[in-house]
């Protein structure tokens, strides 16, 4: 196993100038997360400069067998912390050889909204706040939970330390360090209300930038979850019955939310979002309804309400947003679950561009 080790460490800039890129993109349910690996010639720094690649479709539910071929475009590029060196993750998005987005291909109406000059202008900026529960692998139940059983109730979990209340600390820490090593702008990690539930944040990052960054570290925590025979899990409510549900609670602002009279902007948006409800939740993640039920920090799912400092509604504006009059507010409704390209692309769909 030593020299299994010693070549999976080897550093390839001694020998040769030929990198390895890791392509990156997300399969036909929209949450399974594909790559695979290719040699380069020299370092790339430019997701421009990187060749476009092919995949079988028809082997992860994106095209029929008769016609398979579907063409990966590079987005964006990100430093590889597994393979370390020059070598580099990339993230992707998938096109038909006739040059037209693939259905699962949510980048693309994204990067059409955030290219749109009003959006450009208010330059929107996200914190997502991504909430997930690492799971035995052969049993698939919440590590550090007993076999068939179940833990103390909720309380002593939340932000907890100790060996009877975190579980996973060494998967946690390990994906942040990656995630900074990447250039992924994660800004924190904390433990979550359910034991074996975790959370981290990615963010302030500007308009698409936030939800590449989030499917990359989602593509990093698979990778260390899979060295240590843990599965990881995005369900927005993996135990039923009194436990809290997974999130991905959706912080934003725009420039003109950060400016002088922002709060007046902000209670605009908020009256927006709530006029396309059944829109924005139809959109953020499936099993949400297992979630959004009114208890554990969520709003009910049929409900559109807001208040200042209220975990129990579905937009929470912080008292210091209330207090300095600009600032920011936090959309609660997405799932664990969700597509960053759909919840960030639509809420400045919404909020900027005023789609009714």
């Amino acid at each position: 196993m030593s020299v299994i080790s010693d070549l999976l460490n080897l550093n390839l800039t001694d020998s040769t100038k030929s990198i390895i890129a890791e392509y990156i993109w997300i399969g036909g349910s929209g949450i399974d997360i594909r790559s695979k690996a290719r040699t380069l010639p020299g370092p790339v720094s430019d997701p421009s400069k990187l060749p476009r690649w092919n995949y079988d479709g028809s082997s992860t539910g994106q095209a029929p067998g008769q016609d398979s071929e579907v063409i990966l475009y590079p987005q964006a590029i990100f430093k590889d912390p597994f393979r370390r060196g020059n070598n580099i993750l990339v993230m992707c998005d998938a096109y038909t050889p006739a040059g037209d987005p693939i259905p699962t291909n949510k980048r693309y109406s994204a990067a059409k909204i955030f290219s749109h000059p009003d959006v450009v202008a208010e330059v929107p900026w996200y914190g997502i706040e991504q909430e997930y529960t690492l799971l035995q692998k052969d049993v698939k139940w919440p590590l550090g939970w007993p076999t068939g059983g179940y833990p103390g109730p909720q309380g002593p979990y939340y932000c907890g330390i100790g060996a009877d209340k975190a579980f996973g600390r060494d998967i946690v820490d390990a994906h942040y360090k990656a995630c900074l090593y990447a250039g992924v702008n994660i800004s924190g990690i904390n433990g979550e209300v359910m034991p074996g539930q975790w959370e981290f944040q990615v963010g302030p990052s500007v308009g698409i930038s936030a939800a590449d960054e989030i499917w990359i570290a989602r593509y990093i925590l698979e990778r260390i979850t899979e060295l240590a025979g843990v599965v990881l899990s995005f369900d927005p409510k993996p135990i039923q019955g009194d436990w809290n549900g997974a999130g991905a609670h959706t912080n934003y602002s725009t420039k003109s939310m950060r400016a002088k009279g922002g709060y007046e902007v902000i209670k605009k948006a908020i009256e927006k979002l709530g006029l396309r409800h059944k829109e924005h939740i139809a959109a953020y993640g499936e099993g949400n309804e297992r979630r959004l039920t009114g208890h554990h920090e969520t709003a009910d799912i049929n409900t559109f309400k807001w208040g200042v400092a209220d975990r129990g509604a579905s937009i929470r504006v912080g008292r210091d947003t209330e207090k300095e009059g600009q600032g920011y507010f936090e959309d609660r409704r997405p799932a664990s679950n969700m597509d960053p390209y759909i919840v960030t692309g639509m809420i400045a769909e919404t909020t900027i561009l005023g789609k009714k």
